[in-house]
């Protein structure tokens, strides 16, 4: 499912809201949450899941194919997803 998807999804459900109008509120999402990880800060989506920013510690990478030239990969800061509870369920039910 694209962004696209969702919005024209949204669209049709809301049934007094236009696919502009939900693309912007959409895309005024997404772009808060990015700015607040951005910021350093995690978001919290109760029953949906949290956007943690962690930093992984620099450590010694090696080319596959020529194993014996080492690089340095630097610590960095990434984006982890921990689902909630009820996302986790849902998902869950997939596998019987």
């Amino acid at each position: 499912m694209t962004k696209r998807d969702i919005i024209v999804k949204i669209a049709e459900e809301s049934k007094n809201l236009t696919q502009a109008e939900v693309g912007f509120v959409v895309q005024r999402t997404l772009d808060t949450i990015a700015e607040e990880l951005a910021s350093g800060r995690n978001i919290e989506l109760r029953n949906f899941g949290v956007f943690e920013i962690r930093t992984t510690k620099e450590r010694v990478g090696r080319n596959p194919a020529k194993p014996e030239n080492e690089v340095i990969i630097p610590e960095r800061a990434v984006v982890k997803f921990r689902s909630g509870r009820v996302l986790r369920e849902k998902v869950g039910n997939l596998v019987k």
